[in-house]
């Protein structure tokens, strides 16, 4: 795990590093805030996530709530 402040003044050993296979993760005041990672395994796993992904369409039909009872509001009287 780098420091940004190190990661900067070693980035070139950060990218090796990630080229190699290993994921950097980078800190910022002392808490986790990036990754870094080649290319190719950034692709690798978006592709994974857009296969997995569902369509929109899909996600609003898996919705569990059935019929939802819809409001008996009336409008209101408007006179111009």
């Amino acid at each position: 795990m780098w420091t940004v402040q190190d990661a900067k003044n070693k980035f070139s050993a950060v990218v090796e590093a990630a080229l190699a296979g290993t994921p950097q993760e980078v800190t910022r005041r002392g808490r986790p805030a990036v990754v870094v990672l080649s290319s190719e395994e950034y692709h690798r796993l978006l592709a994974g996530a857009v296969k997995a992904r569902e369509s929109f369409a899909d996600h609003l039909m898996a919705f569990p709530g059935g019929d939802v009872e819809r409001a008996q509001a009336m409008p209101r009287d408007v006179s111009f």
